[in-house]
């Protein structure tokens, strides 16, 4: 593992006039990690990406890739991107458009990269008869293959992804997650930019809350399920009593007959004494909903969004 992060931003800022993209923010991603950049639409992912890739210059800070400036044309041939607005040339087929973002890297494409672009085209479900096509006639989903396959057919260090799911059908969505997991196990490094709260609990190990071009909270996600308020179901051998679980920090969320889910926020022990005092068929604690635990964590007494 080397020692120096894949990315590191110290104070880095920019500003679009009057406007905000990105304040103060600082961040380091360790390679090997899949990392996620977490925010609602118009937070400062996407400004956050084009000054990591120096696709734009920062009003102030710095931004480092494999410890070398942004700006180094050096690094560039070790990232692959996708952009959210990923936009094509229509003229061309998809097997030309592969072609062509792979001449743009500093090295000429081999038997390996040719191999890999196979492969992905296989697993991403683009076969001989879609490649041979113009972009013009491709659906939006075949566009966003075409951008992964692209971005992924030259094996990079890093892998800048932005929304990389959107328009995809559930079936492939599965397979760029498996391809997600398959770099960070081959020690390459993905920075995972999304707003589906579902996506970075499939992907990431660790993430960070952004809003308004502020960076929130870095949080890894196990502890984000470790501090998120539990769920418990409990199926009792007869009607639920009710009455009984009304109790600081427990909260019913729904019932049906002996039947009852509750969201717990405080001690478990005056919760565990009613129980004990009935017959109780199951109860389990339903591995955590990131979804619910980054609301709460965006809510503003946590120190978030709204």
């Amino acid at each position: 593992m080397e020692a120096r992060p894949v990315i590191e931003a110290r104070d880095l800022t920019k500003h679009y006039g009057a406007t905000v993209g990105l304040e103060g923010l600082n961040l380091e991603v360790a390679r090997g990690e899949v990392f996620g950049f977490l925010g609602p639409n118009g937070a400062g992912k996407t400004t956050m990406i084009r000054l990591l890739l120096d696709l734009i210059r920062p009003t102030r800070g710095t931004a480092r890739l494999f410890g070398c400036p942004a700006s180094d044309p050096g690094v560039r041939g070790r990232v692959g991107y996708l952009p959210g607005e990923l936009v094509l040339d229509a003229r061309l087929t998809g097997n030309r458009t592969l072609r062509f973002f792979d001449s743009l890297r500093p090295a000429a494409s081999g038997a390996r990269t040719v191999r890999r672009r196979g492969e992905l085209c296989e697993r991403l479900g683009l076969g001989a008869g879609e490649l041979g096509r113009r972009v013009r006639d491709y659906s939006r989903g075949m566009k966003q293959k075409l951008g992964l396959i692209a971005a992924l057919q030259h094996d990079p260090d890093l892998l800048v992804l932005d929304e990389p799911t959107s328009g995809l059908d559930p079936l492939v969505r599965e397979t760029v997650f498996e391809l997600m997991g398959e770099t960070r196990r081959r020690g390459k490094t993905v920075f995972h930019s999304s707003h589906v709260l579902s996506e970075v609990d499939r992907t990431c190990s660790r993430v960070g809350l952004v809003r308004d071009g502020k960076l929130l909270q870095l949080l890894r996600i196990d502890d984000v399920r470790r501090t998120s308020r539990r769920r418990m179901v409990v199926r009792f051998a007869g009607l639920a009593p009710t009455a009984e679980l009304d109790l600081p920090g427990v909260e019913l969320v729904e019932q049906d007959g002996g039947r009852v889910e509750l969201r717990i926020s405080g001690e478990l022990d005056p919760l565990l004494a009613v129980l004990a005092r009935h017959s109780v068929h199951d109860l389990t604690f339903p591995e955590p909903n990131l979804e619910e635990a980054f609301i709460e964590l965006y809510r503003p007494e946590a120190g978030g969004a709204p």
